[in-house]
């Protein structure tokens, strides 16, 4: 069991809050959101946000919370082996309720992948924010990259 995830990255004023399943094997030694690099989360906000190539991974938290957009998990821990959302066993869910009451400029949660949607509908079936699923920004994910683009535009227009 990992003793936990990452901690959520949010702006006072955060109006969009994206959240995947748990981290990557990779991304929780590295301590940063989708640092896998075949992940397409951060190729996908530089499109659709038009944030110039290759910043640094502080720098792009930074643009994320200048554009209003948070990033959390559904889950704080789970037992797992490998990086693979199917792999999760065992899920202990996020304190998404008390991050929201004290967030509230936060207007509607986009869901990264199945994963995430199936345990943010289980684990927070009373939270009454809009929700929109995304397809997964992970490799694994097999839809091509300018269908997720055209689908993760959807954020832009909370901003």
């Amino acid at each position: 069991m990992h003793k936990c995830g990452l901690s959520p990255l949010l702006s006072s004023d955060c109006r969009v809050l994206i959240l995947g399943s748990y981290p990557s094997v990779l991304s929780i030694k590295a301590g940063e959101y989708y640092a896998h690099p075949r992940n397409m989360f951060w190729k996908i906000m530089e499109i659709i946000l038009n944030i110039p190539h290759n910043q640094t991974y502080t720098t792009r938290i930074s643009l994320l919370l200048n554009h209003g957009i948070g990033l959390w998990d559904v889950y704080a821990a789970c037992s797992r082996e490998k990086s693979a959302d199917a792999h999760i066993k065992d899920p202990v869910p996020n304190e998404l309720k008390t991050l929201i009451l004290n967030h509230q400029d936060i207007r509607i949660i986009f869901l990264n992948g199945r994963a995430a949607e199936k345990g943010f509908r289980k684990f927070f079936p009373d939270i009454s924010l809009q929700t929109i699923y995304l397809p997964s920004s992970s490799p694994a994910h097999a839809v091509h990259l300018e269908e997720k683009i055209k689908r993760w535009r959807e954020i832009t227009k909370f901003l």
